[in-house]
């Protein structure tokens, strides 16, 4: 077998020279073809645990920049999918061999025939064992005419074993930032992982608070069966997550039908913060308004919405008992959002912003007032604020 003891010793040393599965592909192809194997092209394919993404391939091409690929849940159940070799040998959990001289290749795989096609000659898929036993794929093709030798294939085979390793700890690595990112956010996760998750271990920062929620929630749900209303609530935040995410805000929680997240200040200011958390406010108005004249046309379910916008210092870290935290805000400022929030039936506004916030830089000129109100637990009355009627008629919301 050729020599390829330092490769295998590298992979066992973490390949701590390759960064990313980009990489991690450059490197190890490079140091394979290095060892005299007549690589031209190889592949790995990883399933994942993520919401969207069924698995993640990375492609290696003989002088070309290696390409990722991320394989949605309905690509992964297509016929052309499932016969494809590496389904195949993840199947089994043994190594895949074929000669792409031989016509039958096409028919048993087509995949392989299109590598047949591009001039391949020669195709191996090794299976890559993680510890849980889960089989996830490695692939290599050869152009050359006598495609791989015996030792290539002993090679290539003997490499799957640490491969296989290392490319575990970084999916699990990978699949740990997207849980927590998913189910806590990102700025939250990043926490969590850098170690910030002993209970009580907050901060006090600034941030906008955005609290939103539907109106009449508890009707709709008596009246609509449950995946309908699943579905429901899905479109729902569909029209204010990415608002809020593509402006630099983070949501914390779902709360049934109710969204808490903030806008964190740091070195932008609160003017700035407030901007843009308005501007997020904006976006989602404009998404919900076209997600009602749908619901109109089909004559189903709309959505009462209702948002409050507060600014205010906030603890931000671990909260709850010892075996179950929860990384969120609390104190009074979003307290006081909630009573804002409260409001929005009383003063018969879909959106309401309080004082402290309108007043942040030149956010009142956007503003108009819809009069004080005694909010439970705040000791005097508060003036409130919507958006200014010619930015759009709010009622339609």
């Amino acid at each position: 077998m050729k020599d390829i003891s330092s490769i295998v010793a590298w992979l066992d040393d973490g390949a701590r020279s390759a960064s990313g599965p980009q990489g991690l592909m450059e490197e190890l192809c490079s140091r394979l073809a290095g060892a005299g194997i007549p690589l031209e092209r190889a592949s790995i394919f990883v399933t994942m645990l993520h919401p969207d993404i069924a698995g993640l391939g990375s492609i290696w091409r003989r002088g070309q920049p290696v390409e990722l690929g991320e394989a949605a849940y309905d690509l992964v159940r297509s016929d052309a999918f499932l016969a494809a070799p590496h389904v195949w040998v993840q199947r089994t959990g043994t190594a895949l061999r074929r000669r792409l001289d031989d016509d039958a290749v096409a028919v048993e795989f087509p995949f392989l025939g299109k590598l047949r096609g591009e001039g391949f000659t020669d195709y191996l898929a090794t299976p890559l064992h993680f510890t849980n036993g889960e089989i996830h794929v490695a692939s290599w093709a050869a152009r050359q005419p006598a495609g791989f030798t015996d030792e290539d294939v002993g090679a290539l085979t003997a490499v799957a074993r640490p491969l296989a390793r290392l490319v575990e700890i970084r999916s699990l690595r990978r699949t740990e930032a997207t849980l927590l990112e998913t189910y806590i956010g990102r700025q939250a996760g990043a926490r969590v992982l850098a170690g910030h998750i002993r209970r009580g271990d907050t901060e006090s920062i600034h941030a906008a608070i955005w609290l939103s929620d539907l109106r009449g929630f508890t009707s709709l749900a008596d009246r609509l069966p449950p995946r309908e209303l699943t579905a429901l609530l899905n479109r729902y935040f569909d029209c204010q997550v990415p608002a809020i995410e593509a402006r630099g805000g983070e949501v914390l929680k779902f709360m049934g039908d109710g969204l808490l997240a903030i806008f964190p200040t740091a070195d932008d200011g609160p003017a700035r913060v407030c901007a843009t958390a308005l501007a997020a406010a904006r976006e989602a108005r404009a998404n919900i308004l076209a997600l009602e004249r749908k619901a109109a046309a089909r004559r189903s379910a709309g959505l009462p919405f209702s948002l409050a916008l507060h600014v205010g210092e906030v603890l931000y870290g671990n909260v709850g008992s010892t075996e179950r935290l929860d990384f969120t805000v609390v104190g009074p400022a979003v307290n006081e959002a909630s009573r804002v929030a409260a409001m929005c039936r009383s003063a018969d506004q879909p959106m309401l912003v309080s004082a402290a916030f309108a007043e942040v830089g030149t956010i009142r000129q956007r503003l108009v007032s819809v009069g004080r109100y005694a909010l439970r637990g705040v000791g005097r009355p508060q003036e409130l604020f919507t958006l200014d009627p010619e930015a759009g008629c709010l009622k339609q919301f």
